[in-house]
Protein backbone atom coordinates (compact mmCIF):
# COMPACT_ATOMS: atom_id res chain seq x y z
CA UNK A 1 0.00 0.00 0.00
CA UNK A 2 1.25 3.43 -0.90
CA UNK A 3 1.44 6.24 1.60
CA UNK A 4 -1.82 8.06 2.12
CA UNK A 5 -2.15 11.22 0.10
CA UNK A 6 -4.03 14.31 1.08
CA UNK A 7 -7.01 14.80 -1.21
CA UNK A 8 -10.14 16.87 -1.22
CA UNK A 9 -13.34 15.46 -2.59
CA UNK A 10 -16.06 17.63 -4.01
CA UNK A 11 -19.01 17.43 -6.36
CA UNK A 12 -17.89 17.77 -9.93
CA UNK A 13 -19.12 20.49 -12.21
CA UNK A 14 -19.25 20.66 -16.00
CA UNK A 15 -15.80 22.23 -16.03
CA UNK A 16 -14.41 18.98 -14.57
CA UNK A 17 -15.63 16.75 -17.42
CA UNK A 18 -12.36 16.81 -19.44
CA UNK A 19 -10.27 15.97 -16.36
CA UNK A 20 -12.67 13.17 -15.40
CA UNK A 21 -12.40 11.75 -18.92
CA UNK A 22 -8.60 11.74 -18.61
CA UNK A 23 -8.76 9.97 -15.22
CA UNK A 24 -11.12 7.30 -16.56
CA UNK A 25 -8.93 6.67 -19.59
CA UNK A 26 -5.73 6.51 -17.52
CA UNK A 27 -7.42 4.25 -14.96
CA UNK A 28 -8.47 1.61 -17.47
CA UNK A 29 -6.09 1.82 -20.43
CA UNK A 30 -3.74 -0.81 -18.95
CA UNK A 31 -6.68 -3.25 -19.09
CA UNK A 32 -7.69 -2.24 -22.63
CA UNK A 33 -6.88 -5.64 -24.17
CA UNK A 34 -9.25 -7.37 -21.71
CA UNK A 35 -12.26 -5.28 -22.76
CA UNK A 36 -14.22 -5.47 -25.96
CA UNK A 37 -14.11 -2.24 -27.97
CA UNK A 38 -17.62 -1.36 -26.81
CA UNK A 39 -16.90 -2.30 -23.20
CA UNK A 40 -13.82 -0.09 -23.08
CA UNK A 41 -15.63 2.83 -24.73
CA UNK A 42 -18.45 2.55 -22.18
CA UNK A 43 -15.91 2.50 -19.33
CA UNK A 44 -13.42 5.17 -20.42
CA UNK A 45 -16.03 7.78 -21.26
CA UNK A 46 -15.32 11.02 -23.04
CA UNK A 47 -16.21 14.43 -21.65
CA UNK A 48 -19.51 14.60 -23.60
CA UNK A 49 -20.81 11.41 -21.95
CA UNK A 50 -19.61 12.54 -18.54
CA UNK A 51 -21.66 15.72 -18.93
CA UNK A 52 -24.70 13.55 -19.68
CA UNK A 53 -24.03 11.48 -16.53
CA UNK A 54 -23.94 14.67 -14.49
CA UNK A 55 -27.57 15.21 -15.52
CA UNK A 56 -28.49 11.75 -14.15
CA UNK A 57 -26.87 11.95 -10.72
CA UNK A 58 -23.96 13.31 -8.73
CA UNK A 59 -20.35 12.93 -9.81
CA UNK A 60 -17.45 13.55 -7.46
CA UNK A 61 -13.77 14.26 -8.03
CA UNK A 62 -10.83 13.65 -5.74
CA UNK A 63 -8.25 16.41 -6.10
CA UNK A 64 -4.65 16.52 -5.00
CA UNK A 65 -2.59 19.65 -5.56
CA UNK A 66 -5.33 21.02 -7.86
CA UNK A 67 -5.21 17.94 -10.11
CA UNK A 68 -8.08 15.46 -10.43
CA UNK A 69 -6.73 12.05 -9.33
CA UNK A 70 -9.99 10.10 -8.92
CA UNK A 71 -13.69 10.14 -9.64
CA UNK A 72 -16.93 8.30 -9.00
CA UNK A 73 -20.54 8.82 -10.08
CA UNK A 74 -23.87 7.68 -8.65
CA UNK A 75 -27.36 7.31 -9.99
CA UNK A 76 -30.54 6.43 -8.10
CA UNK A 77 -32.18 3.14 -9.04
CA UNK A 78 -35.33 2.87 -6.93
CA UNK A 79 -34.33 2.58 -3.25
CA UNK A 80 -30.71 1.90 -4.24
CA UNK A 81 -27.74 3.84 -5.56
CA UNK A 82 -25.72 2.52 -8.46
CA UNK A 83 -22.04 3.47 -8.38
CA UNK A 84 -20.40 3.85 -11.75
CA UNK A 85 -17.49 5.52 -13.44
CA UNK A 86 -15.09 5.02 -10.56
CA UNK A 87 -11.47 5.51 -11.43
CA UNK A 88 -8.25 6.43 -9.64
CA UNK A 89 -5.05 7.37 -11.43
CA UNK A 90 -2.58 4.46 -11.35
CA UNK A 91 0.07 6.55 -9.55
CA UNK A 92 -2.42 7.26 -6.75
CA UNK A 93 -3.84 3.74 -6.29
CA UNK A 94 -3.42 2.23 -2.83
CA UNK A 95 -3.21 5.63 -1.15
CA UNK A 96 -6.77 5.86 0.17
CA UNK A 97 -8.29 7.88 -2.68
CA UNK A 98 -10.68 5.08 -3.72
CA UNK A 99 -11.80 4.50 -0.12
CA UNK A 100 -12.38 8.23 0.35
CA UNK A 101 -14.53 8.32 -2.78
CA UNK A 102 -16.55 5.31 -1.58
CA UNK A 103 -17.08 6.94 1.85
CA UNK A 104 -18.30 10.09 0.10
CA UNK A 105 -20.86 8.20 -1.96
CA UNK A 106 -22.03 6.18 1.05
CA UNK A 107 -22.45 9.32 3.14
CA UNK A 108 -24.45 10.95 0.35
CA UNK A 109 -26.58 7.81 -0.14
CA UNK A 110 -27.34 7.55 3.59
CA UNK A 111 -28.19 11.23 3.75
CA UNK A 112 -30.59 10.85 0.84
CA UNK A 113 -32.28 7.85 2.49
CA UNK A 114 -31.05 5.07 0.21
CA UNK A 115 -30.68 1.67 1.82
CA UNK A 116 -28.35 -0.04 -0.61
CA UNK A 117 -25.47 0.66 -2.96
CA UNK A 118 -24.43 -1.57 -5.83
CA UNK A 119 -21.88 -1.58 -8.62
CA UNK A 120 -20.68 -3.67 -11.51
CA UNK A 121 -17.11 -4.81 -12.04
CA UNK A 122 -15.15 -6.96 -14.41
CA UNK A 123 -13.37 -10.00 -12.95
CA UNK A 124 -9.97 -8.73 -14.08
CA UNK A 125 -10.05 -5.54 -11.97
CA UNK A 126 -8.71 -7.43 -8.96
CA UNK A 127 -7.36 -4.47 -6.97
CA UNK A 128 -10.66 -2.62 -7.35
CA UNK A 129 -12.56 -5.74 -6.27
CA UNK A 130 -10.37 -6.00 -3.15
CA UNK A 131 -11.12 -2.34 -2.38
CA UNK A 132 -14.88 -2.92 -2.75
CA UNK A 133 -14.76 -6.05 -0.59
CA UNK A 134 -12.75 -4.21 2.07
CA UNK A 135 -15.42 -1.53 2.04
CA UNK A 136 -18.14 -4.12 2.68
CA UNK A 137 -19.41 -4.87 -0.82
CA UNK A 138 -20.29 -8.50 -1.50
CA UNK A 139 -20.88 -10.29 -4.78
CA UNK A 140 -24.49 -10.94 -5.56
CA UNK A 141 -25.57 -14.45 -6.49
CA UNK A 142 -26.71 -13.90 -10.04
CA UNK A 143 -25.70 -14.82 -13.54
CA UNK A 144 -22.78 -12.79 -14.93
CA UNK A 145 -23.81 -9.96 -17.20
CA UNK A 146 -21.89 -8.18 -19.88
CA UNK A 147 -21.02 -4.71 -21.06
CA UNK A 148 -20.88 -4.91 -24.84
CA UNK A 149 -19.39 -8.39 -24.54
CA UNK A 150 -17.11 -7.71 -21.54
CA UNK A 151 -18.08 -9.90 -18.56
CA UNK A 152 -19.49 -8.11 -15.49
CA UNK A 153 -20.69 -9.13 -12.07
CA UNK A 154 -22.57 -7.11 -9.47
CA UNK A 155 -21.58 -6.28 -5.89
CA UNK A 156 -23.80 -4.69 -3.25
CA UNK A 157 -23.59 -3.14 0.19
CA UNK A 158 -26.29 -2.17 2.67
CA UNK A 159 -26.10 1.52 3.53
CA UNK A 160 -26.21 2.46 7.15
Amino acid sequence: MRAAVSVTIRRAGPEDAPAIAKVLHASFVEFRALYTDGGFAATALGAKHILMRMQEGPVWVARRDEAVVGTVAAVAKGASVYLRGMGVLPATRGSGVGAALLRTVESWAAGEGYGRMFLSSTPFLTSAIRLYEGFGFRRMEEEPQDLFGTELFTMEKVVG
